[in-house]
């Protein structure tokens, strides 16, 4: 079975109205392109720079996702509605949340960032995700008629036994909406990203936010479709656009027979 992917790669502000309507263009190009499964990157709908007030929560059945519920209802895709800030009853924090949206509309799965980007590099670039955000934890595996899908954003990309952990409870894809940093991204993004498929055996879609977003605040982009095997099937160039990859499962199941290493794999190391 082949089935064909997208990556949706934006330069979201604050400007909240102008995101929404470049989100929803870009997703409808892609299904009208063939997509079956779309993706948004992290942040789609908001991006503050550092220092900047924190998002309020957003209503995860308002408006601006209802928005991109109806579209994947219409063009009949999933769609992973990258993350927005959710709200959390009583707390002024929010999660920073992912949402798969099923064919028909529905919500499919539900995912709450669990690694923050609690960071200070050397030259005074500084990230405090933890202030306004709080971590989820739990870690999401959701079912879609081709095959089961792991959920995770950006900064998890670090963490190796997640990704372990999806694939062992059947994933064979993982999502990866995110906003890296410009300097992050120059070294680590890719090979992480490979590292993460390659190691898994299992497909990547990595959408990503690019260029800057705000005054301070310059993410590095380069979104991607990686395949078992670890080769990069598309990347998306320095704009915002849609990049486009076939699937072939067939090709994973090969790969996954030569080289068995999740039959392998030492569950215990890893407290399975």
């Amino acid at each position: 079975m082949k089935i064909t992917a997208a990556v949706v790669q934006m330069t979201s502000t604050t400007d909240k109205k102008r995101n929404l309507e470049a989100a929803v263009e870009l997703v409808d190009r892609a299904a009208g392109m063939g997509a079956e499964i779309a993706a948004l990157p992290e942040n789609w709908l908001y991006m503050r720079g550092p220092g900047d007030r924190a998002p309020r929560g957003v209503d995860l059945e308002g408006k601006e996702l209802s928005a991109l519920r109806d579209l994947a209802r219409t063009r009949g895709i999933y769609l992973l509605a990258g993350t927005v800030p959710e709200t959390i009853k009583g707390s002024k924090k929010v999660y920073n949340t992912s949402l798969l949206f099923g064919p028909n509309g529905g919500v499919l799965a539900r995912y709450r960032k669990i690694h923050l980007f609690d960071i200070t590099l050397t030259g005074g670039e500084t990230h405090k995700e933890s202030a306004a955000v709080k971590p989820g934890a739990k870690t999401v595996v959701a079912r879609t008629r081709f095959m089961k899908v792991g959920l995770s954003v950006c900064y998890d990309l670090r963490f190796p036994e997640l990704y372990r952990r999806m694939a062992m409870n059947g994933a064979r894809l993982f999502f990866i909406p995110a906003a890296f940093t410009e300097r992050t991204g120059r070294d680590h993004w890719d090979v992480l990203l490979r590292a993460r498929a390659i190691e898994n055996l299992c497909f990547v879609l990595a959408p990503a936010q690019y260029g800057a977003n705000t005054a301070s605040r310059v993410t590095y982009g380069r979104s991607a479709i990686i395949d078992p095997w670890g080769v990069v099937l598309a990347r998306a160039p320095d704009m915002e656009t849609v990049a486009l990859a076939e699937l072939d499962l067939d090709y994973q199941e090969r790969v996954r027979s030569d080289l068995p290493c999740l039959e392998h794999a030492r569950k215990w190391l890893s407290g399975q």
